[in-house]
């Protein structure tokens, strides 16, 4: 996560949820505290010091799915042609990719107030921020989809005389970059150089040259043997078997015992999938390092684009020219197959009215558990995979301070980590701004919930207090600059209850994942769960494959 009307930012002074009628409370509502939709909003003391700030929510998707819809009977219906469930990066996509083929008969259902998914951002006086995705990285070949995207956008503004696709200037990650907080100072990038030894040194060689080596092999069948979109890479037995075994398996099966490098390699695994090196599959490890293959003619091949707000700038565009599709405060709560169309039932919580959507296709851009409870068939017979998908909790702050940051060493990056800490560090957000001058600055906070179970990590993020979770980030924030708490005037958490997939051993490649993909008569689903990783472009990826099946079953149901 910390490295992926319509289209309106959350402002924390305004995402409290409201009281509602006791039928919503003990509906949507009720669902949604399981899922950690709670607001916990007041300033509080921090220490010594009140901060103002606030708990302001989390993808209360997760928990409306868990409405079985019994005893609220519709009492409107329409029809349309395509019923889109959520709007992240998969269900956007899925519009986005209709209309560009004149689709316009088509709805997408939002149980929050603004589209987003875990692209989801705020607005603040000081600079928009992320509460969740906030890059992606420069698209390979095969990743048709987002490098079409990035030039509708004005991401790709041309390609040079070797075909190499020129980025927007502003768009890509401003230098510096990343740097590492280790033995009381800073260094440029994020691999271990202070304290490293010779042999720490030869072990980041062969693990990184085993990591290219990975990156160029081809399978017997021809394809690369990681790519994104993930279900690109190759099928060879080689390859896959990596699956079978953890991260931290493959490097002590490799030899590689360096306590920097499993550093790191852990640091990336929960930067990425939010989970330790020993729960995330040697496959899912090895495609973080193998699987980029972007390039560009002005810039290096490990860059990225960004902006102050993440992937919510990208959230926005996509959701331009959308609002007659978009409904938000969409509590979806049951669909079902009925006759040659599909019902799909939404409670308006503001109304308190229950409607009925009769579609051709239905599209599920929602995480793969929700559908578990929400669509009908598969609550009354669960399938076989039904308990293999497993989510990872984070709790992303934002953390709003009159000074910007420095410290011993490398200069203020874009991306700051520190060494062997439970926190993944923080990301200034309004680092791609080009004045020369900034007073103040907004400092997003990563910290994935991997100490134990993620049942019981969730249930320990529930129940921490704003008090709480302030006084964990200032302290942390202060071991690594010192005085850092006389300037912090805001801090907004955000917790995520189910943020990410896991892709655990034997999951990537597993039966589970596979029956997960088939459409459930005209139910399509595109998630990036789909793809066993939560990435934007495997979200992409899902969303127009499954609008392309959509708009098949509706051209097939028109009359001659």
């Amino acid at each position: 996560m910390k490295k992926s009307g319509p289209g309106t930012p959350t402002d924390p002074s305004k995402a409290g949820l409201s009281r509602r009628s006791f039928l919503i409370q003990g509906a949507c509502l009720a669902a949604a505290a399981a899922g950690m939709g709670i607001s916990c909003k007041d300033s509080r003391p921090a220490g010594n010091k009140r901060v103002a700030g606030s708990i302001i929510g989390s993808n209360r998707k997760a928990g409306h799915m868990l409405l079985q819809g019994e005893g609220i009977t519709p009492t409107e219906t329409e029809e349309t042609g395509i019923v889109i469930v959520g709007s992240g990066i998969a269900g956007l996509s899925a519009a986005r990719d209709l209309a560009k083929k004149g689709i316009r008969d088509f709805l997408m259902l939002e149980l929050e107030d603004r589209t987003g998914g875990n692209s989801a951002y705020a607005v603040h006086k000081v600079s928009p921020y992320p509460l969740g995705a906030h890059y992606v990285p420069l698209p390979g070949v095969e990743a048709v989809f987002v490098r079409e995207l990035f030039e509708e956008l004005g991401i790709i503004e041309g390609y040079n005389s070797k075909g190499l696709p020129l980025y927007n200037e502003y768009y890509l990650c401003a230098d510096p970059q990343e740097r590492l907080f280790i033995h009381d100072r800073w260094q440029e990038g994020l691999v271990p150089q202070f304290g490293a030894t010779p042999e720490d040194k030869r072990q980041y060689q062969v693990f990184f040259g085993m990591m290219d080596d990975l990156r160029k092999a081809r399978g017997t069948d021809g394809r690369r043997a990681f790519v994104i979109p993930m279900e690109l890479s190759s099928r060879d037995r080689r390859f896959l078997k990596y699956d079978e075994i953890s991260m931290a398996q493959f490097l002590t099966d490799n030899g590689l015992d360096s306590k920097y490098l499993r550093w790191y390699v852990n640091y990336c695994c929960r930067d990425d999938y939010g989970c330790v090196m020993e729960d995330v599959s040697a496959w899912a490890g090895i495609h973080y390092f193998a699987g980029r293959s972007g390039s560009a003619g002005n810039a290096e091949p490990h860059a990225v684009v960004t902006w102050p707000e993440g992937n919510g700038w990208i959230v926005r565009k996509m959701a331009e020219n959308m609002s007659e599709h978009i409904r938000c405060n969409a509590c979806v709560l049951n669909i079902q197959n009925i006759g040659d169309k599909t019902a799909v039932d939404y409670l308006d919580p503001r109304s308190g009215v229950a409607k009925r959507i009769l579609a051709r296709a239905v599209i599920y851009a929602a995480p793969r558990f929700t559908a578990l409870r929400s669509i009908k068939d598969l609550r009354e017979s669960p399938p076989a995979y039904a308990g293999s998908f497993g989510y990872a909790p984070w709790m992303v702050a934002n953390v709003v301070v009159n000074a910007v940051p420095e410290g011993n060493g490398a200069p203020l990056s874009w991306d700051n980590v520190f060494y062997g800490n439970d926190s993944l560090g923080y990301v200034v957000a309004n680092h791609q701004d080009v004045a020369l001058h900034q007073s103040k600055t907004v400092l997003t906070y990563y910290y994935p919930l991997t100490a134990g179970d993620p049942a019981a990590e969730r249930q320990r993020a529930v129940t921490m207090t704003f008090d709480a979770w302030a006084d964990m980030i200032i302290r942390d924030l202060s071991r690594f600059h010192p005085g850092i708490e006389k300037g912090i005037e805001e801090v907004n958490v955000w917790l995520w209850g189910h943020a990410m997939v896991r892709p655990v051993p034997k999951f990537i490649w597993g039966r589970a994942r596979q029956e997960a993909l088939r459409p459930l008569g005209r139910i399509f689903f595109a998630h990036s769960d789909m793809s066993g990783i939560s990435l934007f472009e495997e979200a992409q990826y899902h969303g127009i494959l499954a609008a392309r099946e959509a708009r098949a079953v509706l051209e097939k149901a028109r009359p001659a």
